[in-house]
């Protein structure tokens, strides 16, 4: 299953479930992501407490949301919002086919720096829980509807 995961800086809460479904789900999720501005760079504190949980890191880029939406982009079976709800803070919206669902949560990146390691690692909690969550499901037997049912009770979790 290829999964999107969209923000709109893609340098924190987007990278970081990007890389527990690739790394955590044992082959059965491909994570990308992506967002509508992306900052360019992705926030050292992502890349430090991914590096201190013995994740690959090298790899990981920002990246704008157009190089999937081209005719050479692999084709994903969901796409994940995880816009919090900040104040200010447009979530990118994504349309075609895919499964839609939001996973809100609050982004760590806006912290001020001396808090970046408890903020990032809260935003990373949650992730990883709701991540652990569809990992659980039997996904690749389920059909389109209950699917999108059960990615969208794990967004409240």
């Amino acid at each position: 299953m290829n999964i999107l995961v969209l923000c709109t800086g893609n340098s924190a809460r987007s990278i970081l479930l990007e890389t527990i479904l690739s790394e955590l789900s044992d082959g059965r999720i491909k994570g990308f992501s992506a967002g509508s501005k992306p900052a360019g760079k992705v926030h050292p504190q992502s890349l430090k407490l991914l590096s201190g949980l013995n994740f690959p890191t090298k790899d990981l880029r920002s990246k704008s949301w157009d190089e999937f939406g081209g005719d050479t982009a692999p084709v994903m079976d969901a796409v994940i919002t995880v816009c919090g709800s900040a104040a200010g803070e447009t979530c990118p919206f994504w349309a075609g086919a895919p499964i839609r669902v939001h996973w809100g949560v609050e982004d760590p990146a806006a912290a001020a720096e001396a808090d970046w390691e408890d903020a990032f690692q809260t935003a990373y909690d949650k992730l990883h829980t709701r991540a652990q969550a569809l990992f659980a499901l039997p996904f690749e037997d389920m059909d389109r509807a209950a699917l999108t049912k059960e990615l969208s009770r794990i967004g409240t979790l």
